[in-house]
């Protein structure tokens, strides 16, 4: 059986629905189960109704019920379009059951009384995935197409770190092995899980690629596709950079440093349980499906072998020397990286040398100010937030020259595949 996963991108409206319908026309849907992510920019609503509900509540801390935010009104008529243009019957059970979902999430924003972010998050953002792949599973079967929804919270078990949370593996293999029929075209959601008590976990921004590589490890899976509005997997993002290539295959290897380096196309965690059973990951476009894309799988390095840039911006470069002058040694190492851990500062460069440590961190935790502030009790710290980090896997002199043009470079790191600049 096969693992399909389609992106927020691809299904962002009532063609781009269709279209996913067309992809499974051509491609077949026996024995596939489909992952799909929230609708177009789903996520990025849901996380602003999170956020308002936040600040309405400690503007008003006296009120129990934060107010509504209107993100979410925005949100309730955006799925309501794509509905409308797809199902021309009103009665359709589709929109009550669309309407069920959006009311758990209001019944949640009234009766929580959990202060935790992180919590709150977990319960609400994922909604959009729910959504999505009810939408999706009601106009499959309203054009012939059999299908059965599931809902992947009872399926994929974590633990209760919310937003940031592990798999728990041999309870996962056990509910799939079980209770999934993969005889059938199935449907469900990526992104989400549940810890032991069975309130929502999220596997981090962009996991529905994870999910898909859970189930597919845990269904012995013939192969993995990503579906997507590129080619395949490029050698750089064309929303940066102006000439791309297609790269045709990629070891799991090198697909695994480009992803920790940051390439967006594929998520970190994704290639570790597909290695680990040999099982191959396509990389496809939806537009074109039969185009075939970029292969990740059992092989050596990268075809063509071409100079691969990645950029993650929004960076913070920080540079840190002992208040007396000392050495920087293995304990105050140690005590950094505890303190990046704490506060889920993820740590993307490190350069140090006797008196002073660089690092170049991610703060999507937003946590950065608390760190600073424990970090200056004990260190000088200069800090320059908004940077940006380019990496270049198989660089030369062409490439470098590519990106020192009209940068002021704050760092740069150089080994003998991989060159990171830093960049204001």
């Amino acid at each position: 059986m096969r693992i399909f996963k389609f992106g927020g991108a691809s299904v962002k409206d009532a063609e781009g629905i269709k279209n996913v319908v067309e992809v499974l026309r051509q491609m077949g849907h026996e024995k596939t189960l489909v992952v799909v992510s929230a609708m177009g920019k789903t996520t990025n609503a849901m996380e602003a109704v999170v956020n308002t509900y936040f600040e309405d509540r400690a503007a008003e801390p006296s009120q129990n019920r934060a107010k509504l935010p209107a993100a979410f009104q925005e949100t309730i008529d955006y799925h309501n379009e794509v509905l409308t243009n797809l199902f021309e019957n009103s009665n359709h059970y589709i929109f009550t059951r669309v309407k069920e979902l959006f009311d758990e999430v209001k019944g949640f924003l009234a009766w929580n009384k959990s202060p935790k972010y992180n919590f709150v998050y977990d319960q609400v953002v994922g909604y959009g995935e729910l959504v999505s792949t009810s939408i999706i599973s009601a106009y499959l079967k309203e054009i012939g197409i059999e299908n059965t929804w599931l809902d992947v919270r009872d399926f994929i078990k974590t633990n209760d770190s919310y937003r940031d949370v592990s798999v728990n593996w041999e309870k996962t293999q056990e509910r799939i092995t079980e209770n999934i029929d993969t005889k059938k075209l199935n449907i469900t959601q990526g992104f989400l899980g549940s810890d032991d008590n069975n309130f929502t976990t999220t596997l981090g921004r962009e996991g529905s690629d994870y999910t898909a590589a859970i189930l597919a490890y845990c269904l012995n899976a013939d192969s993995v596709t990503i579906w997507k509005d590129v080619p395949g997997v490029l050698n750089a993002d064309p929303r940066y950079f102006e000439e791309t290539q297609l790269l045709n295959k990629i070891s799991y290897r090198e697909a695994i440093e480009l992803a920790f380096y940051g390439a967006s196309v594929i998520h970190p965690k994704t290639l570790q349980p597909l290695q680990q059973k040999e099982i191959p990951l396509h990389v496809k476009s939806f537009i074109h499906p039969k185009d075939p894309g970029t292969t990740v799988g059992k092989g050596v390095g990268i075809e063509p072998m071409v100079p691969c840039f990645i950029v993650k911006k929004g960076q913070v470069l920080m540079k840190l020397s002992s208040l007396d002058f000392s050495f920087i040694v293995e304990d105050s190492i140690s005590a950094l990286f505890k303190l990046f851990h704490e506060h889920k500062i993820k740590v993307d460069l490190i350069q140090n040398s006797a008196i002073s440590f660089s690092v170049c961190v991610d703060n999507r935790f937003g946590r950065l100010q608390e760190l600073l502030q424990l970090l200056k009790s004990r260190f000088n710290v200069t800090c320059n937030e908004g940077v940006s980090l380019y990496t270049i896997r198989h660089f030369d002199e062409k490439a470098i020259a590519s990106l020192q043009n009209g940068h002021e470079i704050l760092l740069e790191q150089r080994g003998k595949e991989t060159l990171q600049l830093v960049v204001k």
